[in-house]
């Protein structure tokens, strides 16, 4: 269902309040709820019931829902997908895509364009913000990652993981990469921490060897 005409929803989100929220701003838009649930288990329960047009899952709720996503996606590939999340995780994106989804909207999306983004996902397009577009293009686009890719060492790091490791491997210092990923220098350390623990190496210089295809 696409255009004006009423598109079917199954909403999944373990807060009641954000459950109303967007029930309202959908059902205004002319969007009819058919399942409302707090869990991926209800999600999934509800798609298959109702196979609704559009089932818009939360991230980080009971079950998990880019598990949910998946599984919905493989039972009823006739039903669009959209995450609407706090997550900006690069995991978070790149997972729900993969599981499926056609759509990743975050929660500060004002409620009232949500209906026409829906609508969007139904006739083809993606529903997205151009901030996340812009990782998406980096995820595919960049030569650097492509080429570790082909290490064994490199297939054990987080989407999140990789780009800190390429920005420190190209010269940026803690600070500069805490400020272009927007994290802070304590995070990105951690990061740093973890990679090291995954590829059981004693410094950061012995992962970027590592991570090079030599």
């Amino acid at each position: 269902m696409v255009g004006e005409s009423r598109i079917r929803v199954v909403l999944a989100d373990d807060h009641a309040h954000v459950r109303a929220q967007i029930r309202a701003a959908l059902e205004a838009g002319g969007c009819e709820i058919c399942g409302e649930g707090a869990s991926a288990a209800d999600a999934v329960q509800l798609a298959r019931e109702n196979r609704p047009d559009v089932v818009l899952l939360d991230i980080h709720m009971p079950g998990n829902g880019i598990r949910a996503a998946g599984e919905i996606s493989r039972d009823l590939p006739e039903t669009a997908i959209v995450m609407l999340t706090q997550s900006t995780e690069d995991d978070d994106l790149f997972d729900s895509l993969r599981a499926g989804a056609s759509g990743y909207l975050l929660k500060n999306t004002d409620p009232a364009e949500l209906p026409d983004a829906l609508r969007r996902v139904l006739a083809g397009e993606p529903a997205m913000s151009p901030r996340l577009v812009t990782r998406i293009l980096a995820e595919f686009q960049g030569p650097s990652r492509r080429h570790l890719r082909r290490s064994s060492a490199a297939a054990k790091l987080s989407a999140r993981e990789w780009e800190v490791m390429e920005l420190l491997g190209s010269g940026s210092s803690t600070e500069q990469v805490a400020q272009r990923l927007f994290l802070s220098p304590t995070t990105v350390r951690v990061h740093v921490s973890t990679v090291l623990r995954k590829l059981a190496v004693k410094d950061r210089e012995a992962a970027l060897r590592m991570l090079r295809d030599e």
